[in-house]
């Protein structure tokens, strides 16, 4: 009987450590369930941050996308703006020059374009015609002279080409080297009298300096028989010759030509219309073009 009770408890014993561990292994089984529940919820959690970041990434991108595209035109309209206000500037300038008495406008944008002529024997004045740095002055300004030099209004010796000139209405084309702002011509056909003028130049040696007068007459006579002069009454004096003589728009209507010594205020000028055929005249025979 003993050893029967004690087998039947050996066996209640086993049987109760197989609930503990079938309890246990539940538990176990619990834990990874949750676990893995919990993790794939993590992952899932995180693909969605994760999403959602690289849309918000998406989304700063094309911001900065745009708002460069918004600073670009900014800077376009910005310069846009500058150019319109730099050409309203100079409108306003020639506009009052236009409307009163001040010419300083037409003054600082002429006189760049304007050049000293120096020989070896002489002086006169010059001013360029195209961009690519032709210069016409009097042709008496250069009669005996071996060497010839401009000089700019930023004081620069430039080297200085002699292309040609026409003697009947002492006109020499010249060439320096660089680029350029050019004079433009008037219509001297349009030319009125008493209409205010200023004529640019190196008068008896000082440099670019303005003189202001009207004009007297058109198509005066000159001393080589052409009625194809402006007579003014702005102050020409030697070192004058070759200079421009300009009207209140900027505009050449004549180049400074010869005075009367004998009088005061007679002062001609070769009319422009003369001056482009001339010219034209000239470029075409030795550089088989025209520049005006």
């Amino acid at each position: 009987m003993l050893g029967i009770s004690y087998f039947y408890k050996k066996m209640e014993l086993k049987k109760h450590h197989k609930i503990i561990i079938g309890s246990f292994s539940s538990i176990v089984l619990v834990f990874m369930i949750v676990s893995g529940i919990l993790i794939f919820t993590l992952f899932a959690k995180q693909e969605i941050n994760y999403n959602d970041l690289n849309s918000g990434i998406t989304d700063i991108h094309s911001k900065i996308t745009e708002l460069t595209e918004v600073l670009i035109e900014t800077q376009s309209n910005v310069n846009s703006l500058g150019t319109h206000v730099t050409s309203i500037n100079e409108e306003f300038d020639l506009l009052k020059a236009s409307a009163g008495d001040d010419f300083s406008g037409i003054i600082e944008n002429s006189v760049k374009s304007v050049v000293t002529i120096m020989t070896d024997i002489s002086q006169g004045t010059g001013f360029i015609i195209s961009e690519e740095g032709y210069v016409i002055t009097n042709a008496h300004v250069l009669s005996g002279a071996k060497e010839v030099t401009a000089i700019n209004y930023n004081q620069e010796m430039l080297n200085t080409e002699f292309i040609g000139y026409d003697q009947n209405f002492d006109i020499a084309l010249l060439k320096i080297t660089g680029n350029y702002n050019k004079l433009n011509f008037a219509n001297s056909d349009d030319v009125s009298i008493g209409e205010q003028v200023i004529a640019i130049g190196n008068p008896l040696g000082l440099q670019f300096s303005v003189t202001k007068g009207i004009v007297s007459a058109v198509h005066r006579e000159g001393i080589n028989g052409e009625e194809a002069y402006i007579q003014t009454d702005a102050a020409l004096n030697p070192g004058n010759s070759g200079g421009p003589l300009i009207n209140k728009q900027g505009e050449v209507i004549g180049i400074n030509n010869f005075k009367v010594s004998s009088g005061e205020s007679l002062g001609f000028a070769l009319e422009s219309n003369y001056i482009k055929e001339v010219v034209n005249d000239i470029a075409y025979e030795f550089l088989n073009q025209t520049l005006i």
